[in-house]
């Protein structure tokens, strides 16, 4: 390989010179230097000492047909090494068809190769770079299996009229549609220009003209600096309803009035999270629904946050997952993990501030609720979990897909770990560090050693007898929580224990329980808490009681169908598979399959449900469950 590559770029020097268009305007924001000692990302080949991407410029056509997308990218980079002769960027299945690199003046062609693709991290593109060269621009192509897209038929989407496009890159698809150095440690402005059908409308993760024409042809521009997995686009029968000054919703015609409805209190969100943990330094903040396959609750891309349609439940139970995807604006696009083992200062930050955001908008029991309930699954995470380095707040996934470190461990433990320290140095004291926090390290890419630097610095020395040292290590590294952990208990959910409990004694009418006002919440935590040990006859008069089978929210009928794969309750078989065919949101069908591959009759019924429902899934919906059954058949379930 490498001789190779050492013939190709002697060659770059006898190929002639071609124009640069005009350059792209750059942000004013300075992208931060490369910390001292930065760590190395595990799963990424760019070569981020030599070169720095600052700014990409997109060109591309989306062709639904072919279900490709087309055109060019340039990288505007950054020379750290003078001496550098070779670009690394990360690719994963993309044809690339020519390369030129460069300076402002001009571009002209140059070698470049292919590694031989790795499963998990795809192929480096390793780009032969002249003297004093600092752009280069690809010609390139994707494939339909791209694991960063999902190419919906008319069929699959809301209203059932247009194709619809949408990406989904964290935490390492964005090299799947974009040739970039794809590493949370490097963060670039972009811009781009996007053709489309005409009929379609095309949005991105970066400032959106509301009034713009529908026509085939847009124009995009991000100005602050995110890392290459919060780049995102989407395509689209979309339209637009503002819902306040700074907030609105892109959604399907048919999905528009509702989710204004169910969203409405956003902005209200918007501005108590300012008043707590310091400016929101994005522009606007929008919602786009996207069509029942997305993979996600929700996809934190700057400017337009990605929703699944299923927290869409008519009563706004559902919306800490807008809290939660609000308040990445802080915790992770502004301030972001430097690798994905670090993914904790993402997620477990982005947890404690939805629980604030709750309280502060919905009061303190709703809060509680939601707390409650997050530590249930991070007890049963836990208890599932085979790794001990996975309980912890820092895995090594070396080696692994980052996408496996997706759990509940690094949100609700890391959001457990923050309440503890609130709770030992009081909140008002540590809001203040949270917000000095996002302010010192505002657009720059961050590590759990720097967060621990900051923390002994800011609250640990100054007040020494509050927490030690040990107590710090304990959370972010022993496996098992801490012995002085505090679980959360809601006051709510003892109405509820007192009913399940009456039901397992015989009560087994609605008209003898005492259910009346409950919260989607209180419903969710009745069903979690059931034994594994339930009858027939007790499946039977809960779905005959309450229409757990017929239940309009997708969380609370999620819960129920767990228990009705695991307790192979055939009665509710046709409900429990039209869930799994409609719904792509793993949160909510991963589960029930994992019950279902758990036995060897379930686990026959899982693979028959995932053939006839796959295409209609994400790819990365689609790698999710196809370990859960290899795993079923491994333990001797198939």
């Amino acid at each position: 390989m490498f001789r190779t590559f050492s013939v190709l770029m002697s060659a770059w020097l006898c190929i002639a010179c071609t124009a640069l268009s005009p350059p792209h305007r750059l942000s004013t924001f300075d992208v931060a230097p490369p910390p001292p000692h930065a760590p190395v990302d595990p799963h990424s080949y760019a070569n981020t000492q030599a070169f720095r991407t600052r700014h990409l410029a997109l060109d591309l056509r989306v062709d639904f047909e072919q279900r490709v997308l087309e055109g060019t990218v340039e990288l505007h980079l950054q020379r750290l090494d003078p001496t550098a002769q070779t670009l690394v960027l990360d690719t994963r299945d993309l044809q690339i068809r020519s390369v030129e690199a460069g300076d402002a003046s001009a571009l002209a062609p140059t070698a470049f190769v292919l590694d031989p693709r790795d499963p998990i991290l795809g192929s480096a593109l390793r780009i032969a770079m002249p003297a004093h060269a600092d752009r280069v621009r690809i010609a390139y192509a994707t494939q339909p299996q791209a694991s960063g897209l999902q190419w919906l038929d008319p069929e699959q989407t809301t209203d059932k009229r247009h194709p619809f496009l949408y990406t989904q890159s964290q935490a390492i698809h964005a090299r799947s549609w974009i040739p970039l150095q794809d590493t949370p440690q490097i963060r670039a402005t972009y811009t781009a220009h996007i053709r489309t059908p005409p009929q379609l409308l095309a949005v991105m993760s970066a400032e959106n003209a509301l009034d713009a024409v529908r026509n085939g042809d847009y124009h995009f521009h991000m100005p602050q600096p995110i890392p290459s997995y919060l780049i995102a686009l989407a395509v689209g029968d979309l339209r637009f309803k503002p819902m306040g000054p700074r907030t609105g919703i892109y959604a399907e015609p048919s999905a528009v009035e509702r989710a204004a409805r169910e969203f409405e209190d956003t902005e209200q969100m918007l501005a108590r999270c300012e008043a707590i943990f310091g400016p929101y330094r994005w522009g606007r903040y929008d919602l786009l629904i996207l069509p029942a396959s997305f993979p996600y609750g929700g996809m934190e891309n700057p400017r337009l946050t990605f929703v699944t349609p299923t927290v869409i439940a008519g009563d706004k139970s559902l919306v800490s997952l807008v809290a939660h995807e609000l308040a990445h604006s802080w915790s992770g696009n502004l301030v972001t993990n430097a690798t994905w083992n670090d993914f904790w200062l993402n997620e477990g930050f982005t947890n404690h501030l939805t629980y604030r955001i709750m309280e502060e908008i919905y009061g303190p029991d709703r809060a509680a609720q939601e707390r409650a309930l997050g530590a249930h699954e991070l007890r049963e995470t836990l208890a599932r979990l085979d790794r001990d380095g996975d309980k912890t707040l820092t895995p090594d996934l070396a080696g692994r897909d980052p996408d496996d470190g997706v759990t509940d461990v690094p949100y609700e433990r890391g959001a457990l770990f923050l309440a503890y320290l609130e709770s030992k140095f009081g909140r008002p004291r540590f809001d203040a560090f949270l917000r000095g926090w996002f302010d010192r390290h505002a657009f720059q890419s961050v590590t759990t050693a720097q967060f621990l630097e900051e923390l002994t610095r800011e609250l640990l020395d100054k007040s020494p007898d509050t927490v030690t040292p040990a107590q710090i290590q304990a959370w972010l590294h022993d496996p098992h929580m801490p012995a002085d952990t505090v679980w959360p208990q809601s006051d709510a959910f003892a109405t509820v224990d007192a009913a399940r409990a009456a039901f397992l004694a015989g009560a087994n009418e609605r008209q003898q329980l005492d259910t009346a006002g409950w919260s989607p919440r209180q419903w969710q935590y009745f069903l979690d808490g059931m034994p594994d040990d339930l009858t027939a006859a007790q499946m039977k008069a809960l779905d005959r009681a309450f229409g757990f089978s017929r239940s309009g929210n997708a969380v609370i009928a999620a819960r129920w169908f767990r228990l009705v794969a695991r307790h192979h309750y055939t009665p509710a078989y046709a409900a429990m598979e039209r869930h799994l065919k409609t719904i792509g949101r793993m949160r909510l069908i991963v589960p029930v399959y994992r019950e279902l591959a758990a036995t060897p009759q379930g686990i026959k019924l899982a693979q028959r449900i995932y053939r006839e429902a796959r295409s209609g899934y994400h790819p990365i919906a689609q790698n999710a469950i196809e370990q859960v059954l290899a795993d079923g058949a491994k333990s001797g379930s198939g």
